[in-house]
């Protein structure tokens, strides 16, 4: 006797009922992957520490954006979905031509990829964010333009380049500017007024007898005072005025656009401050003066290292008549 294997049911030979079970079966089976998809999407979303958006060209309104818009700039969805200049209104005021500017660009351009600009959150705190953004692909030429994009909060990032750069170019003890930033930043001042034809005056200062100091009060009380006479000249000098430690006690100034008579009024300004510190060490009250050369650049002058030769020697002639002064070259 031969015992025939069972077939597998086939839709050709069920009944209408169990095809149209299997179909609710195949189709309940869809939902459920299809819902399980939506949530991992969802998952996703809410995690990642990014604003993901989309924006109707034409009609000018935001018409997506992902979780984290409320989470970086602290305001409501629903208010951007309803009025997109509540983007808008958050970016920093200094960076908001540049931000609609680069934006327009994209239609051009089709993808925008450096981005970078200022937001102010609900709470009043700044962020940097890198929004990227592109046009989204169109098959046909009349469906409206979509602008899509990926803000990023960079502002973790921006802190620690500007924490690099203040290392880079501040001397540690005074927090003034350090000698390798000086010197640059004096060398571009000096370019542009030589080429303008504008006056700019050079200063070095030295501190008198500063050996004296760290031996009889230690170099404690000496760091203490290096940090004090930098603390008078960011009090004496202008805005746009450059000052630095170039030296273990020595100082220089670049004042741009300054007149010789304007230099020199600012040197006598500063050289009164500095005579003004006192200092307490052990119950002794000791005070310090410097000495300080003046030059302003001539017609002559090609390079800077000509204005800092003569400051030079001006700041020893004044060590050399007796200190305290300030003489002009």
């Amino acid at each position: 006797m031969v015992i025939k294997k069972p077939q597998a049911p086939s839709f050709q030979h069920m009944p209408a009922a169990a095809e149209t079970l299997l179909a609710l079966m195949h189709a309940q089976g869809e939902v459920a992957r299809l819902s399980e998809r939506e949530q991992l999407f969802s998952s996703l979303l809410v995690s990642v520490n990014a604003v993901l958006w989309a924006f109707d060209w034409e009609s000018q309104q935001m018409i997506y954006v992902s979780p984290a818009y409320e989470r970086i700039f602290g305001r409501s969805a629903g208010l951007l979905l309803a009025d997109y200049n509540e983007w808008r209104d958050s970016i920093y005021p200094d960076d908001l031509d540049y931000a609609e500017r680069s934006l327009a660009e994209v239609l051009e351009k089709g993808a925008i990829e450096d981005r970078e600009y200022r937001i102010i959150s609900a709470d009043g705190q700044i962020r940097w964010l890198s929004d990227k953004c592109f046009v989204s692909q169109q098959n046909d030429p009349g469906q409206r333009v979509i602008v899509v994009g990926i803000a990023e909060d960079i502002t973790e990032k921006k802190q620690l380049e500007g924490e690099l750069q203040r290392l880079a170019t501040t001397d540690v003890l005074t927090q003034s500017s350090n000698r390798r930033h000086f010197f640059e930043c004096a060398h571009r001042e000096f370019e542009q007024a030589r080429l303008q034809g504008s006056p700019i005056g050079f200063l070095l200062l030295d501190i008198d007898d500063f050996k004296i100091i760290n031996d009889t009060y230690g170099h404690q009380e000496g760091d203490l005072v290096l940090q004090r006479i930098a603390d008078s000249g960011k009090a004496v000098l202008r805005r746009g005025d450059l000052f630095g430690r170039i030296g273990g006690e020595e100082f220089a100034a670049v004042f741009p656009g300054c007149a010789p008579e304007m230099a020199k009024q600012i040197a006598e300004r500063l050289q009164r401050e500095i005579q003004r510190l006192s200092f307490t060490h052990d119950g002794q009250v000791f005070g310090v003066t410097v000495s300080q050369g003046l030059t302003g650049i001539q017609p002559q002058d090609e390079i800077l290292d000509t204005l800092f030769s003569r400051a030079d020697a001006a700041m020893y002639q004044a060590k050399r008549r007796g200190k305290n002064q300030i003489v002009l070259a």
